[in-house]
């Protein structure tokens, strides 16, 4: 089983992504859980999303504690949360930030695997306002997912709810974060 605790701001779409995350798995077979956790609900609250993905049924409903991949969509949060706590030693740490892996693993001491990708600059350069989903598209890249279906579900979910133009700009936002995360880690020193 897969474990994933997502960390952003209200507003930001973690939870958003998160559903989706759980879509595109569901899609491939798989047994899945997504859920938020919300502080005070207000927009750019820090807010935690969860997914749990498995080939077994997922007997456990608690929070996610230990998880194998962090994701930080609003870097602000390295300082006010703490990312890193009880996530597993040979887990992942994604985050959107322009700074090196080596800068953030000085600030949080994380010792596994931390790919850095700067999302905001891939949703502007896409057309699209949020980090979200060059976000989702490295944790799709990490988890192995295959890219053509999660831009089918992506496509799916997103066609219900915005014009055409920004379902494709979406897409190819999920496109390059996809890539990055997945050339971050080509070129990760062994």
């Amino acid at each position: 089983m897969k474990e994933i605790r997502w960390h952003g701001r209200g507003g930001q779409g973690a939870k958003t992504v998160s559903q989706i995350l759980a879509q595109i798995n569901l899609r491939e077979g798989k047994h899945v859980q997504s859920f938020p956790e919300y502080g005070p609900e207000r927009s750019g609250a820090p807010v935690r999303a969860y997914n749990r993905i498995s080939e077994e049924e997922i007997l456990i409903h608690s929070g996610v504690y230990h998880p194998d991949i962090s994701v930080v969509i609003d870097e602000t949060l390295l300082d006010s949360e703490n990312p890193t706590e009880g996530l597993n030693p040979q887990g992942t740490l994604l985050v959107n930030t322009k700074r090196s892996p080596d800068e953030i693993r000085k600030l949080t001491g994380f010792s596994g695997e931390i790919i850095c990708l700067d999302a905001h600059e891939i949703a502007k350069g896409a057309g699209i306002g949020f980090p979200n989903v060059p976000m989702l598209g490295a944790v799709a890249a990490v988890l192995g997912t295959d890219p053509k279906l999660a831009e089918e579900e992506l496509k799916a979910t997103l066609s219900g709810r915005l014009p055409p133009e920004v379902v494709d700009k979406n897409l190819v936002a999920f496109r390059e974060g996809y890539e990055a995360a997945k050339g971050a880690r080509t070129n990760a020193p062994a």
